[in-house]
């Protein structure tokens, strides 16, 4: 489980498709204290670690299935490509964002970016089949960062990026067209299946 808190943001070092897709990642975590088998939020993507390297040379590795490429950005991720990092929740951690699983519903593509004030209001576009589940003032997390929702309007919602989410997020860097990974509210997933009956 995660926070949408990020706490890093990596770097595609490489990318190698062979029926799965397997990615390196460089970081600055500590990779001396993440298990081969640990989970990571990779821009929202919970991914298992697979190897890793050194003090000196601050990497790990991942596999992405057929089924993760299907529902999030993964696929078209590129060398150089910057990734939203988190280290899964421990207990006695403060929890600061949301609940989030790292389990991707769909990706949401950039409408709109303008300044406000100091920050910056992002609107997305949100596939019909979940945008229903966002509503204004709820949850949202968006390339792993737990987000509030501004406003809604049919498909489209938007957040409002506070200058200190823009410096340590990919956020400040996001342009109309980019798409996103989202994952709707664990809350509003559960009263939309209870209430089908």
């Amino acid at each position: 489980m995660f926070t949408g808190l990020v706490s890093d943001v990596g770097q595609v070092r490489h990318v190698e498709k062979r029926g799965d897709t397997h990615l390196v990642i460089a970081t600055h975590y500590d990779v001396s204290a993440i298990d081969i088998g640990a989970s990571i939020a990779c821009s929202g993507v919970c991914l298992t670690v697979v190897d890793k390297g050194t003090e000196k040379d601050r990497w790990f590795a991942v596999t992405a299935s057929g089924e993760t490429l299907s529902k999030t950005t993964v696929g078209s991720w590129k060398v150089g490509d910057p990734v939203n990092l988190e280290r899964p929740l421990r207990v006695g951690d403060e929890f600061g964002g949301h609940i989030v699983s790292g389990h991707v519903d769909g990706t949401a593509e950039v409408a709109r970016v303008t300044p406000d004030g100091e920050s910056i209001r992002i609107t997305f576009q949100a596939p019909a089949a979940l945008a229903r589940f966002i509503a204004a003032k709820g949850s949202v997390a968006l390339d792993g960062v737990s987000l509030t929702v501004n406003e809604v309007d049919g498909t489209r919602f938007g957040v409002n990026i506070i200058p200190h989410t823009a410096a340590v997020t990919t956020f400040g860097r996001l342009k109309p067209g980019a798409k996103v990974n989202l994952e709707i509210d664990l809350l509003a997933r559960y009263v939309a299946r209870l209430a089908k009956g």
